[in-house]
């Protein structure tokens, strides 16, 4: 081979490795068992089909860092995950991209886009949902005592289940329980929940167990604060204790009663030099197989057809099979008081 022959063969490695390196972008979620299900079955087969580099971070959920980067323009992730709690208040304040579910790929058993998502899942315009998910309570069956908690109402009262109770540090689901604790039916909680008086209903519900409270920011300390004792009753996603149970072989039980379950959606972050890609990516990522994986840690695919590849053995543990104990978080609520009670309960932090 000649030497001209040599340079072009050089040239065109250097542009062929430029090109590689450009079809690139940033995949933000949730980490832990969840984020590895995430990874075996959305950003590992894409990878693999499309040769596309996907950096994977983790982050603790909201939507603070994303409202920092498009305020800044400065934007360093291109797809979040982003719970549906949140993805109303940031839709509207105009930090996501506008997705059309519509567009993408039919379900395995040919069921047009709209018709195989649940509705929920495609209810905003800035996200197409990936699983339904709820946060219940646990605890750990060999440092709970005799008394094992069945209810809300259990987890609010610590002369019968004495110890700590590790809670997320953030208003929502927080709220909702107290509410419930105290008596609020479940249909009524948002409601409540909107005036000045429920919110102080609310929060003298919590006080009765202030001093007993561990804060946390992420859902991977809660496992270990049940296994090593740090927390006696502890909120979590379901994903995180069902991982702990199935992997990890912990003495940990659920308690249904009072979950709130939600959705996750992927977004893209407004002004993402990678709008294209990322768009595909999610595409790939809804499909009916790749969601047919998030049952590995007991959350429920968003698509219909994705159910006939879920392993009957795990439906009870969905989230899916105890709709009727739970309560929907309300999205639109948490858009229009999000702030305001936020502020509210970092104030009620420091008293």
């Amino acid at each position: 081979m000649t030497l001209k022959h040599l340079s072009t063969a050089a040239a065109l490695s250097v542009l062929f490795a430029s090109q590689t390196f450009a079809a690139e972008m940033t995949v933000v979620s949730f980490g832990g068992a969840y984020g590895a299900a995430q990874k075996k079955h959305m950003l590992d087969p894409y990878t693999a089909e499309t040769g596309t580099k996907l950096l994977f971070e983790d982050y603790s959920g909201g939507i603070a860092e994303i409202k920092a980067q498009v305020e800044a323009g400065n934007i360093q992730w291109d797809v979040v995950d982003i719970e549906v709690i949140d993805l109303e208040r940031a839709c509207s304040e105009g930090l996501l991209e506008v997705i059309d579910p519509a567009t993408f790929p039919k379900g395995a058993d040919g069921a047009a886009p709209l018709d195989d998502f649940i509705p929920s899942a495609v209810a905003n315009e800035c996200g197409v949902g990936n699983i339904v998910w709820t946060i219940i309570y646990a605890y750990n069956e060999e440092t709970v005592g005799d008394n094992k908690p069945l209810s809300i109402n259990d987890f609010f009262d610590t002369a019968k289940i004495p110890g700590k109770r590790a809670m997320r540090k953030r208003p929502q689901v927080n709220l909702e329980w107290a509410l419930i604790a105290d008596g609020v039916a479940r249909d009524q909680v948002y409601e409540v929940l909107s005036t000045d008086e429920g919110q102080a209903q609310a929060f003298a519900k919590l006080d009765t167990i202030k001093g007993d409270i561990v804060w946390f920011d992420s859902w991977s300390q809660v496992p270990q604060l049940l296994n090593d004792g740090g927390a006696t009753l502890g909120q979590s996603a379901n994903g995180r204790i069902f991982s702990a149970i199935k992997e990890d072989n912990k003495p940990f039980q659920m308690v249904w009663d009072a979950h709130i379950y939600d959705l996750d959606v992927w977004s893209i972050v407004k002004g993402s030099k990678n709008k294209d890609l990322a768009m595909d990516f999610i595409k790939f990522a809804t499909g009916t197989k790749p969601l047919s994986g998030m049952p590995d840690v007991a959350y429920g695919p968003t698509r219909k057809s994705s159910m006939a590849l879920v392993d009957p053995a795990v439906v009870p543990d969905l989230p899916t099979s105890h709709l009727d104990e739970g309560l929907k978080a309300d999205g639109i609520f948490w858009a229009d008081y999000g702030e305001s009670l936020g502020e509210k309960f970092n104030e009620w932090l420091l008293k």
